[in-house]
C-alpha cells in the first residue's frame, strides 16, 4: 500500500539546482555503455527528497573509487554539493543494486530518501510508460520494494518504499543522554537497515543539532548511529530533525523517519499511520510489516562529469 500524499504536501521547501549551466537537450548520454571511473564523461542526476539531496549514477559496476568521488562531488564548497552519491548497478537476474556512499565517503546501508530519488532516476531510466514504475531493489540490507507514480519525464514524483521490519536498535544504556542539551521524555533505538536513536523532547528546535548530533552520535563509535530529535504534535504528526551518520545535519532522514513513527507508535502515543514533518517537508510513514515511507522526489539538473578529473581535482 502506497501512503497517501501528506495535505500540506506543497508546504515541503524547495532546493535550488545544483551548481553549473544546464546543457541543452541531447547533451547527456545514458550509462548502458559507461562505467563510473572510465576515462569519459558520465551523467549524473541530482535528486532531492524533501530537500536531503543525492547525486545518482548508473554503472557496470559499483567503482574502486566511489568513496573518494563522493566525498569530492558532494562538497558543497567545491564540488556540485549533496548529502550522498548513489550508485545503480544491474544484477544478473534483472535487478538492480543501490549503492550509497556518504557525503563523507562512508558507506550508508540503506536511505529511503535515497531509494526513493533512485527510483525516480530509475524511471527516467527505463522510460515506463504505465504512470508507474514498481521494482524491487537489492541494498546492504537486503532487497526493498520501490513504487514511484508518475512518468518518465516528469521532474517530480511520488514515491514509497517498503523499508523492512524495525529490529532492535543499538544499546544506549551508558550514552549521557544529557548531551542532548534539553529534557529528554523518552528515549529509545530501532534498526531498519542501519541504526536509528530516536530521543523525543519537547521541542526539537530547541536542541543545537550542531553540537547535540555529534556527541551523541561519537557515544556509538566506531560504527556510528543516526541521532533524531522528535516531538508529539498530535496522535497523527512528529516533528522530526536529524542528524545523519557520515553527513551531519540534514533536512530530511527517511529511514529516520520510519524508525521515530515505529518507536513512538510503540510508545503509544501516535497511529499507524504518521505524517512526519521534517525541516525540507512531510513524509507519510505507515507503520507495519513492512514499514512504508511515502513522499515527493525532485530532479534538479543534470550534470556530465569525467571520473577522472574529479579525482585528480580538476
Amino acid at each position: 500500500m502506497v501512503p497517501p500524499r501528506p495535505p500540506d504536501r506543497v508546504a515541503r521547501r524547495r532546493r535550488r539546482s545544483a551548481r553549473g549551466a544546464r546543457p541543452g537537450a541531447g547533451a547527456f548520454r545514458r550509462l548502458s555503455s559507461v562505467t563510473v571511473g572510465e576515462t569519459g564523461p558520465v551523467e549524473l542526476t541530482y535528486h532531492h527528497g524533501l530537500g536531503n539531496d543525492f547525486l545518482v549514477a548508473f554503472a557496470d559496476e559499483v567503482p574502486v573509487d566511489g568513496p573518494e568521488l563522493a566525498r569530492r562531488l558532494c562538497s558543497r564548497s567545491s564540488g556540485i554539493g549533496a548529502d550522498g552519491l548513489v550508485v545503480g548497478t544491474p544484477t544478473d537476474d534483472g535487478r538492480w543494486t543501490f549503492t550509497l556512499f556518504n557525503s563523507d565517503g562512508s558507506r550508508a546501508e540503506v536511505s529511503g530518501n535515497g531509494l526513493r530519488c533512485f527510483g525516480h532516476a530509475l524511471l527516467r531510466r527505463t522510460g515506463a510508460t504505465r504512470g508507474f514504475l514498481d521494482v524491487l531493489v537489492d541494498t546492504a540490507a537486503g532487497p526493498r520494494r520501490v513504487r514511484v507514480e508518475g512518468s518518465p519525464d516528469d521532474a517530480e514524483v511520488w514515491a514509497a518504499v517498503e523499508m523492512g521490519t524495525a529490529g532492535p536498535g543499538p544499546a544506549f544504556d551508558a550514552v549521557d543522554l544529557s548531551l542532548a542539551g534539553v529534557p529528554v521524555l523518552h528515549a529509545a533505538s530501532a534498526d531498519v537497515g542501519n541504526p536509528h536513536l530516536v530521543l523525543v523532547v519537547d521541542d526539537p528546535d530547541a536542541v543545537d543539532l550542531a553540537v547535540a548530533g555529534p556527541a551523541l552520535e561519537a557515544a556509538f563509535a566506531p560504527v556510528g548511529c543516526n541521532v533524531h530529535f522528535v516531538a508529539v504534535a498530535d496522535s497523527s504528526t512528529l516533528r522530526l530533525r536529524p542528524w545523519e551518520r557520515g553527513v551531519g545535519i540534514t533536512e530530511a532522514c527517511g529511514s529516520g523517519a520510519c524508525a521515530s513513527a515505529h518507536l513512538v507508535h510503540n510508545l503509544g502515543l501516535v497511529d499507524e499511520d504518521v505524517t512526519v514533518v521534517m525541516p525540507g517537508g512531510s513524509a507519510s510513514v505507515a507503520v507495519g510489516d513492512p514499514i512504508v515511507l511515502a513522499g515527493p522526489s525532485v530532479r534538479c539538473a543534470d550534470h556530465l562529469i569525467d571520473p577522472d578529473e574529479v579525482l585528480a581535482g580538476g
